[in-house]
């Protein structure tokens, strides 16, 4: 089904029922507006413990997280991870798609472009076994043999190209803005979703990455619907400008330039659905882990 006709007949919907938006139309309607609660994720390679995979699963329930996002395609069987998941309860809502770099959606070269497709293909079909319902996508890469104007029709393309899949498995994509010097605003990014015009294909936000250029409050305000999972981190254009580009990153949550209050109204005020605030920084053992559930506790209470 296309954006615009989802989004229609959701309107339609939503007038029948009350519902507020086409985010909530499959949930009961119970006469007031209920409160969601973001559950917690980190990623699998934060989890730095030399033990067992169902022991990591268990460490990670016990310091406060909800879910574990993996890599894919996997790397480990999946009746192994089902396995763990089944006897600690941890989810596993998404993966990352571990070839969009490498081999990105916007090369040039069409067989290169179609290692990708294929790889996101296997990243859909496995976070559907997985019980999950988001894959993360680069949506492309800019550089001196890949200039902008070209990256941007092959990344629509090949996106384009994944459709049938995606309604195959009803498992959605979540386009992420990293520094690949492509997708560069929200103006941009919201565009950019709405040409492809599918309503299980949408962004997954990193709050950290814009600061580098913008701010993440406004991000959320234009790609609003759009968003459909969130990673969290933190940056400080101080370290940036003083210490290197990429050292802006080394800076623990809630003490970069992320203003977190401000950020998790805009969140809120978008009526976020996807459910999710998965922490993509560097890994450590249990007690740095610790740290950061914490650290995300902290933050979620702004959501309200």
């Amino acid at each position: 089904m296309q954006r615009r006709n989802f989004i229609k007949s959701a309107t339609v919907l939503a007038g029948m029922t009350a519902v507020p938006s086409f985010g909530l139309a499959s949930e009961p309607f119970l006469g007031a507006k209920q409160e969601r609660r973001l559950k917690k994720g980190l990623g699998y390679a934060m989890i730095q413990e030399n033990i067992p995979l169902v022991d990591k699963f268990k460490l990670v329930k016990d310091l406060g997280f909800d879910g574990i996002e993996f890599n894919s395609p996997l790397d480990i069987p999946i009746t192994d991870l089902l396995d763990a998941k089944s006897k600690t309860g941890v989810e596993l809502p998404s993966v990352v798609n571990k070839d969009h770099w490498s081999k990105p959606l916007s090369h040039p070269d069409p067989l290169v472009r179609k290692e990708c497709i294929d790889s996101v293909s296997r990243s859909l079909e496995d976070v559907k076994l997985l019980g999950g319902d988001t894959v993360l996508v680069v949506p492309g890469v800019v550089n001196e043999n890949s200039p902008y104007e070209q990256a941007y029709n092959y990344a629509l393309e090949s996106i384009r190209s994944l459709i049938p899949v995606v309604e195959k498995t009803n498992i959605k994509i979540g386009l992420e803005n990293v520094w690949s010097n492509f997708i560069l605003s929200p103006v941009e990014a919201k565009r950019f979703v709405d040409e492809i015009n599918h309503p299980l294909i949408g962004w997954y936000f990193d709050i950290g990455n814009v600061l580098r250029y913008g701010w993440p409050e406004h991000w959320i305000k234009t790609l609003n619907s759009r968003i459909v999972k969130l990673h969290i981190k933190e940056f400080s254009r101080e370290i940036m400008n003083t210490k290197g580009l990429r050292n802006g990153f080394n800076v623990e949550l809630l003490e970069g330039d992320n203003n977190w209050p401000i950020v998790m109204k805009a969140i809120k005020n978008i009526e976020y659905s996807g459910g999710w605030i998965t922490a993509e920084v560097s890994g450590g053992d249990r007690n740095y882990l610790k740290k950061i559930s914490q650290q995300m506790d902290s933050i979620l209470e702004f959501y309200v």
